[in-house]
């Protein structure tokens, strides 16, 4: 077993220096102290500017308010740093995990952080990211503005420059910005209370109330202080035109053109002091409410990228060797830091629950309570803070007590066991959390620590076990499909002389739908000329459904004779039709010490159609026709087109999407080992899914995936649809089907029109 790749996640050498909490504190002392020597400078140096076009800083504000500006800030600057410290030394509870960047990932990393705060995800929804990026570029343009004002207040005469025209664009950029910020945040009010969607009504807590008032309060006190700041230099007799590029604050102070200027000073005063304030609870609330995400979020999302591909699973050591007595996650410990981070980097947005297959159909699992109750235990169990706890990631029920820091205080084994691992919820999280990783990783505790898994689990887990499949189904049967055809069988001792191995899977070799799959994919293969063989009862179960259901040990019972035979035969070029092979042959064999050249059955005939090989100009079906994606060939992989284009290949079909499809499809219902449990909660998946495939009209549906093929058909069929009617089966039996059409109208309209009479 190759122990270095199997453990190289987990390991990290020893950090020097400062500790990241300890970093927090000196930022915000640092912070903090510069913000008081720059009140403290101005008051020696006396430095204004001698341009008529400019903004005097604490123009109209008495001295002691000013100090009271300069002490206050400071402290809960440092204040708030502490709090951000407690939450840092949470997170290093966890274990190690490696997202050190290096030249190598560097380039991503900035990618990753860019996607994230540029709102790439979010602005899928369009009306939701259209007002978070109004409320987060518009506080941001604002801060800038507050900064740039700052730095002019500090420096000598001959070095200002927001004076004439540069201040005149300032201006205007700062009152666009607040205009832009609060309109923002007054969309979000209205989302959340008068639109009330969903995923966001079902978690609306005071807090929002709260955080969103004091956003608005700083917006709106913003400008009516600029309001009467202007109005109030007018009434002096100052000459304001400059003002007029404040696009808002100039007509607002026209408003009140007639007030007296004491009128006017007490007014601006009391703004100025309803904006600080407004500010100085922004500040108080930034680090113990979910308002937190403006600094967790953006680091969740630098530190993306990791060393395994996106679709493996977390290593874990050879357990047959290791020395570890615990294995999975049952305590906040057992997540690494990286885990512990998401929880306070949650945003609490509800994406996650609006695409999750399991919550739409009326299971217990709703990915985003993971997250949250999760981040509860940790917040609860935080001994090294004050009254050990930290605040909750979102306020918590008072009736809810946690009493320990195991995960399960308040995750259930219902949640855990209804997930189908589609991955939905991390593709569409907008800052990077890895919801899946965690459950899976309780499963993997439950599994093997507990053996609390459900029934049907444990007849399929003795299924791979003693036949090696889960279908239970005798090994020397593995290689009937292609007792009819012209397929080599290799014996596993012989070396491989051959272009591909063609990993059929068990699917594939057991079950009647799927046998129909391997066997059109054995004659598309034979069309193009490609040189395939087969292993037949020398293959075995790749482990996948083991390893999602958290059963490391039987995975790597099944993994390491697999990559034995194959290393010691000499394969690297593998074709499956089952994503889930290809996801653990390609994605996680090599944490094992197997690497092969893996290739999806969906881009091997992509391949050999647009190179030539395979002749597809006389494929034909006079049909509509959609495709289903699977989630561990598109989200686990990335591979949407190939299918879609090998449908699109064929002449005359009306390809038709699903409103669910692409990052968005909806799953089957059979993955992360869904596929040998019974569904009694609620709506079937896979009859929701069929449902929608029938919606379209379309005649036939395309899968990719032997699991996605039984499930839909089945679906499909449970709707009272019959196979003439709606005909559910893998892209190569479409594709077989009408390349099969074609021949057959080409050699009907090549024979006579009408034979021969004798005696004509």
């Amino acid at each position: 077993m190759n122990t270095t790749n199997a453990t190289s996640e987990t390991t990290a050498a020893p950090r020097k220096g400062l500790k990241p909490y300890q970093m927090s504190i000196a930022l915000g002392v640092g912070i903090a102290t510069f913000t008081m020597i720059s009140g403290i400078i101005p008051n020696f140096v006396h430095w204004k500017s001698d341009s008529p076009i400019h903004r005097e800083v604490f123009e109209g504000i008495p001295g002691y308010l000013q100090i009271a500006f300069y002490t206050i800030i400071p402290a809960l600057l440092v204040w708030g740093s502490l709090q951000f410290a407690n939450r840092i030394r949470n997170w290093e509870r966890g274990a190690p995990d490696r997202r050190k960047t290096t030249k190598k990932n560097v380039k991503q990393r900035l990618a990753d952080y860019r996607a994230g705060v540029y709102m790439r995800t979010l602005l899928r929804d369009g009306a939701a990211g259209v007002m978070h990026s109004m409320i987060y570029f518009g506080f941001l343009v604002l801060l800038g503005v507050t900064t740039v004002l700052e730095i002019d207040h500090q420096v000598p005469p001959a070095l200002k420059f927001l004076h004439g025209d540069v201040y005149r664009a300032y201006a205007a950029v700062g009152d666009i910005a607040g205009i832009v910020f609060t309109g923002g945040v007054i969309w979000a009010i209205i989302r959340r209370y008068v639109q009330r969607p969903y995923r966001i009504r079902i978690k609306s807590k005071p807090e929002h109330a709260i955080g969103l008032g004091v956003l608005l309060a700083i917006g709106v006190t913003g400008f009516t202080t600029e309001m009467f700041r202007i109005a109030e230099s007018q009434a002096a007799g100052v000459n304001m035109d400059h003002e007029k590029w404040s696009v808002l604050g100039y007509p607002l102070a026209q408003l009140v053109n007639g007030w007296s200027v004491s009128s006017l000073d007490t007014t601006h005063q009391v703004m100025w002091v309803a904006h600080v304030l407004a500010f100085i609870a922004f500040l108080v609330i930034l680090p113990i409410t979910m308002l937190r995400h403006m600094f967790t979020s953006p680091l969740n999302m630098y530190l993306k990228d990791r060393e395994r591909p996106k679709g493996a699973m977390k290593a874990m050591p050879n357990l047959t060797e290791t020395s570890l007595e615990t294995f999975g996650a049952h305590v906040v410990e057992d997540f690494t830091w990286k885990q512990l981070l998401d929880l306070d980097a949650c945003t609490m947005c509800g994406r996650c629950t609006s695409v999750c297959p399991a919550h739409a159909t009326g299971k217990p699992l709703d990915p985003r309570e993971i997250v949250l109750k999760s981040g509860e235990v940790m917040a609860a169990t935080a001994a090294h803070a004050r009254g050990g706890k930290v605040s909750p990631p979102l306020s918590v029920d008072s009736e809810i007590t946690i009493s320990a820091n195991s995960l399960f205080e308040r995750i259930t084994t219902e949640e855990i066991w209804s997930c189908t691992s589609c991955k939905a919820c991390d593709e569409i999280c907008p800052v990077n959390i890895e919801i899946l990783d965690k459950i899976l990783d309780m499963r993997r505790y439950l599994s093997l620590m507990e053996s609390d898994f459900p029934a049907e689990l444990g007849n399929a887990y003795r299924a791979m076990e003693n036949q090696g499949n889960p279908w239970g189904m005798s090994q020397s049967d593995r290689g009937e499909w292609a007792k009819d055809l012209d397929v080599t069988v290799l014996d596993p001792g012989a070396a491989f002389n051959h272009e591909y191995l063609y990993w059929v899977g068990c699917a594939g070799s057991f079950d009647d739908k799927n046998k129909k799959v391997t066997q059109s994919m054995a004659k598309l293969l034979k069309r193009a000329g490609i040189d395939v063989a087969i292993l037949g009862p020398s293959e075995m179960c790749t482990g996948d459904s083991a390893r999602r259901s958290g059963n490391e040990y039987l995975f790597q019972m099944l993994a390491m004779p697999n990559i034995e035979m194959l290393n010691g035969m000499g394969v690297r070029k593998i074709i499956t039709q089952c994503p889930h092979c290809f996801n653990t042959l390609a994605n996680e064999y090599p944490q094992l010490g197997g690497t092969y050249e893996v290739i999806h059955h969906s881009q091997l005939l992509e391949h050999l159609i647009d190179s030539g090989k395979l002749d597809v100009s006389g494929a034909t079906l006079e049909e509509r026709i959609t495709y289903h994606d699977s989630c561990y060939l598109g989200r686990h992989n990335d591979v949407y087109m190939a299918p879609r284009n090998v449908v699109a290949s064929i002449k005359g079909v009306d390809v038709v999407e699903m409103p669910r499809n692409g990052t968005k499809g909806m799953c089957c219902g059979a993955g992360g080992a869904r596929m040998w449990m019974e569904e009694t909660i609620g709506t079937k998946v896979n009859d929701e899914r069929a449902a929608e495939a029938i919606s379209t009209g379309a005649s036939r549906v395309a899968t990719a995936c032997p699991f996605c093929y039984i499930m839909l058909d089945d679906g499909v069929k449970g709707a009272g649809k019959e196979e003439h009617e709606v005909k559910v089966a893998d892209i190569s039996i479409h594709l077989l089907d009408a390349l099969e059409n074609g021949e057959r109208i080409r050699a009907e309209s090549s024979a006579p029109l009408s034979s021969p009479v004798a005696g004509d």
